[in-house]
């Protein structure tokens, strides 16, 4: 009975250095194979865990400007001293074959995205407390005290933009943020706004027909007589998901 858009969401994760969003699209992406990540290009050096090409673009910092020029970018911004860009790329691609496109984008890349496409998701990952966001940090070992001390001023600042996103996810328990996050996309997906058309089919017709004309039509004989039921067919909609 319903016709959703067959286009897909885009959804935009954001969190301040520490909160692990990156493990949160890692755990949504093995759950779901009609989610696709969009990978940002940085300027920032390459991490013992980064997988070129997977986790980041990575780029100097004068390649990175030149790609700015040569309009590559959907949107970037400097973040703490290095250059954050989303490739315009395949996006639009992607939505329009149905498919959910994640970006992992920091704050002002997203408040950026939400002036082009306002209609996207905007999800904020939080951690369970600045505490054990300098502690995961620390544990990286990639960081001098100083990037720290200066990515956790960062944080403390970034935290006071929440209010600008659609929802809110606290990081403490990793299995429990994918559930969460994964819930807010398959309730997205439910929208009233999402529906393109509410339509009946000619068994349904044919019912609302025969109720409307014999108002007796359940005391003399019942419907099951009148009409095949088992023949009827409620249409499913274009795209579902749950939640395993």
């Amino acid at each position: 009975m319903i016709k959703e858009r067959k286009s897909g969401q885009l959804i935009v994760i954001s969190a301040p250095s520490g909160c692990g969003k990156g493990s949160v699209i890692n755990g949504l992406l093995k759950r779901n194979k009609n989610l696709w990540l969009s990978v940002s290009t940085t300027s920032r050096q390459i991490r013992e865990n980064d997988i070129p090409g997977v986790t980041y673009n990575f780029v100097t910092e004068e390649e990175f400007k030149e790609k700015i020029k040569e309009g590559f970018f959907l949107e970037y911004t400097n973040y703490v001293g290095n250059y954050y860009g989303t490739p315009k790329g395949t996006i639009k691609e992607k939505l329009d074959q149905g498919i959910d496109v994640i970006l992992e984008i920091e704050i002002e890349g997203a408040a950026n995205i939400k002036k082009l496409i306002p209609e996207a998701i905007f999800i904020f990952i939080l951690p369970p407390s600045l505490k054990t966001m300098v502690k995961r940090l620390q544990k990286r070992g990639t960081d001098s005290k100083e990037k720290i001390i200066k990515r956790f001023h960062t944080a403390y600042k970034e935290i006071n933009e929440v209010t600008k996103y659609n929802y809110v996810v606290v990081n403490d328990i990793l299995e429990d943020a994918i559930d969460k996050v994964e819930a807010i996309i398959t309730a997205e997906k439910c929208r009233v706004d999402r529906i393109e058309e509410v339509f009946v089919d000619t068994k349904e017709e044919e019912i609302h027909e025969l109720l409307m004309d014999d108002e007796k039509a359940f005391d003399n004989e019942s419907l099951s007589e009148k009409l095949d039921l088992s023949l009827i067919h409620i249409s499913e909609p274009t795209r579902r998901s749950y939640i395993s």
